[in-house]
């Protein structure tokens, strides 16, 4: 059976974040988020210079506090003296007066709802007080829905599943359209590929039996770093880009955010650009329902992009079609290279896993130790040293090992890992084994033993 491919956008409504509209016939709009510490000025100024040149439409920052929101507001005044003048987005996360004073600086606030208040009485009167300052003050406000980091009450109700996703989000969209407040745009992301797809595949179901059609915004969190990071990524947002989903995006990579941009742009093109090679009638894609094998023929000559695309593709149609195998033919690479690419895609999409998989925010303001850094020292050691002494399972022999930066999001984040490794504080960490912390702020430079010993003796 031969796939046909086309590209038809979800009709969304158009939400202004400053001059930058989202949505609607705009393009798909890129963006990304300082790893800097926000209160060092001139090096976040410097960031958001670097990432504006590259190509991005919004620049986000983490605030925790009012002193940062102090340090954004020089951030936006230095930047607007610049030509790298762009739109301003506060990350805030458990404190509803920090969103509040932010929203009276930046372009855009972006609110977790797992933290941002519990019950309903409490989210009714303090959103709306959010949303009567973002009209003055002429904000947007990005409902932000995190896997792992949903309410108690969500989670006594739903479970940490995307029917509780989709209901925390609803629950802030329902009073927003009340208030008569459409300049929203939203978000559900995990670091589970097929979890976030198919949450907002039923986001998109659920707004449009209630009429509505606010803009998304498209991520897979704790994607990694390198190629794994990217081919993950792509797994996710090109799913739902091929449907039509989707208004702006983010690769979120554990690199320098300027990295993350041109991995965005490309996969844009590629479904978004009707010139190019996904509809030059160049592509063949079929699906042999006895084997249950997607296969995908191209003739794309750059590898980073043959990466991409046949990620963005294959990930989607291996879902459809319940797929176990991927075949991948083009030209222009080794059989031994295009086997390696069908087995990181079959694990990108939760499908096998053939190799021990690291789950990695890409870090921002509140991470206090060297992400990258620490990522690179974790996939060393379980590379070059006798770390594998493991049974047989696929969890000992191949596990799913989680760095976050911090507590905020990391420990719900990795809901999926098998062990985690996640700030603590300066230069400390905790360590879980599955959701559960077993060792608490022990020494940086002792964590990376400390994690293999857990996982050697864990059998």
């Amino acid at each position: 059976m031969q796939i046909s491919l086309q590209y038809d956008r979800r009709k969304t409504s158009t939400t202004m974040v400053g001059s930058l509209a989202i949505g609607s016939d705009y393009p798909i709009r890129i963006q990304t988020m300082a790893n800097t510490s926000t209160n060092d000025v001139d090096a976040s100024v410097a960031q958001a210079q670097r990432c504006k040149q590259a190509g991005a439409d919004l620049f986000r920052f983490t605030t925790q506090g009012m002193r940062e929101v102090e340090a954004v507001k020089e951030i936006k005044r230095q930047l607007s003296d610049s030509p790298s003048s762009l739109p301003l987005v506060a990350d805030i996360h458990f404190r509803s007066d920090v969103a509040d004073a932010a929203a009276q600086v930046v372009e855009k606030v972006r609110i977790n709802p797992g933290n941002y208040a519990n019950d309903p009485a409490t989210i009714q009167e303090r959103f709306t007080h959010l949303i009567n300052i973002c009209k003055q003050h002429h904000t947007a406000i990005r409902i932000g829905v995190n896997h792992g980091s949903l309410s108690q009450r969500i989670m006594n109700q739903y479970g940490d599943t995307p029917e509780g996703m989709v209901a925390s989000c609803m629950e802030f969209l329902r009073i927003a359209v009340q208030e008569d407040f459409h300049d929203i745009v939203l978000s559900i992301k995990a670091s589970n590929t097929r979890i976030m797809v198919e949450t907002v595949r039923l986001l998109v179901r659920t707004m449009d039996a209630e009429k509505m059609a606010f803009p998304l915004h498209l991520g897979v969190t704790e994607a990694g770093e390198g190629e794994d990071g990217r081919i993950k990524s792509a797994v996710g947002i090109g799913a739902l880009l091929a449907e039509g989903i989707g208004d702006t995006i983010r690769v979120s990579l554990s690199e320098e955010p300027e990295a993350e941009i041109p991995v965005a742009q490309q996969l844009v093109a590629y479904f978004a650009n009707p010139d190019s090679i996904r509809y030059k009638n160049e592509n063949i894609i079929t699906y042999d329902e006895e084997k249950q094998s997607v296969f995908y023929y191209t003739q794309q000559p750059i590898w980073p992009l043959f990466q991409l695309q046949a990620a963005a593709e294959c990930g989607r149609l291996l879902w459809q079609f319940n797929g176990r195998q991927l075949e991948l033919l083009n030209p222009h690479f080794t059989t031994e290279q295009l086997e390696q690419l069908s087995r990181d895609i079959l694990q990108a999409a939760g499908i096998m896993r053939y190799k021990t998989e690291f789950v990695s925010c890409p870090g921002c303001g509140r991470t206090m130790f060297d992400l990258q850094q620490t990522v690179a020292n974790i996939k060393a050691a379980f590379t070059n040293s006798p770390t594998h002494q493991f049974t047989d399972s696929p969890i000992h022999q191949f596990p799913k090992i989680a760095v976050m930066g911090c507590i905020v999001n990391g420990p719900g984040e990795m809901a999926d890992a098998d062990y985690g490794y996640v700030g603590a504080g300066r230069d400390r960490v905790s360590l879980y084994k599955g959701k559960e912390c077993v060792l608490k702020n022990i020494p940086q430079e002792e964590a990376v033993s400390r994690l293999i010993e857990l996982i050697n003796n864990d059998k």
